[in-house]
């Protein structure tokens, strides 16, 4: 059995070797613990404190693509690798990496997928009120799209089984946290989360610029995540309540043509109804149309997972086992 824990670096070469030092080199369960790390387009010495530091594996990008690349490329690689679970973390050494055996262990026993650190998020002192508040929203509203009960949905701090890695495919460029939560309650994955520390910051989050920028994006990933994954449900949804207002519209013609004796017209009413009873139709084949595409989708990603199996298969028995590779 083998752990790889990946770590997406960006411009990281002051506080690498802190989190590097920090992580453990055995864990209970595994034969082999190996580290790596995915080089974001850094203009400073990271990768060079990586080699330094003997890290096993380097994935590097020659330009910045964005955390959710990152973390889809260090998934690649871990598998190439041959790793039977990944743990993702931050170069920051946000997380407090002695929490890494409590993190694989659901894995360990059959129990999950998926594994997610809980920050436990009103316990941090480095978060404001606000930012809890809006922490603890945003966890519920990803449960509920992803009919989960993950407890902090942002948590970068996970661990993911072999499977699970094979089958999560992020098309956000922005974060991968809430995506891959929703792919995996839509995959049947099995998810679960537990209790975790972190350290004090070492330096401001480079994902939230400006608390209302961050809430903004994020509601629109789980929107179009949510829509991608489950779109006859959302579709229908919209032209119910479309259908709705234009019954309301109708009825109220109806109720004024009644008791006015047809003296007062309210036409306006009439067509507003119309107009929203045909727009509920209209939305409702759109959502049909997008199931089609959603099992279009399912059968890609099938293929997609079946050659992501052989390629990680081929590394897995040592056909493909780099130091380090380009992204």
């Amino acid at each position: 059995m083998k752990l790889v824990i990946q770590i997406p670096c960006y411009n990281e070469e002051k506080t690498l070797p802190e989190a590097f030092a920090a992580l453990p080199k055995q864990v209970e369960g595994f034969d082999e613990v190996e580290v790596l790390i995915i080089d974001d387009g850094s203009r400073d010495r990271t990768v060079a404190v990586a080699r330094e530091l003997g890290i096993h594996h380097i994935v590097h990008f020659p330009g910045n693509r964005g955390l959710a690349r990152g973390f889809m490329a260090g998934l690649d690689a871990a598998l190439r690798v041959g790793a039977d679970v990944i743990v993702n973390t931050d170069a920051d050494n946000q997380y407090d990496a002695s929490f890494i055996p409590a993190l694989v262990k659901p894995i360990l026993d059959g129990r999950a997928d998926m594994v997610i650190g809980d920050r436990q998020v009103d316990q941090v002192s480095e978060f404001s009120a606000t930012k809890k508040r809006l922490q603890r929203f945003g966890s519920w509203v990803v449960r509920r799209a992803s009919a989960t009960e993950v407890p902090d949905a942002t948590s970068g701090f996970r661990a993911l089984s072999r499977e699970a890695a094979l089958s999560l495919f992020v098309t956000s460029n922005y974060t991968y946290t809430l995506e891959t939560i929703i792919q995996a309650g839509a995959a049947r994955l099995a998810i679960t989360g537990v209790p975790v520390r972190t350290n004090a910051p070492t330096r401001e989050s480079r994902l939230l610029r400006g608390m209302w920028n961050y809430v903004k994006r994020s509601m629109g990933t789980i929107i179009r995540i949510y829509t991608m994954y489950h779109p006859l449900r959302t579709f229908l949804t919209i032209a119910a309540l479309f259908f709705l207002a234009g019954v309301a519209a109708a009825g109220r013609f109806v109720y004024y043509f009644v008791t006015t004796d047809g003296q007062t017209g309210h036409t306006q009413s009439l067509i507003l109804a119309a107009i929203l009873i045909l727009a509920s139709f209209q939305i409702a084949l759109s959502g049909f149309v997008a199931d089609l595409v959603g099992a279009n989708r399912k059968l890609i990603e099938s293929v997609l997972r079946r050659v992501r199996s052989l390629e990680a298969g081929a590394g897995k028995n040592g056909g493909n086992r780099p130091g380090s590779a380009n992204g």
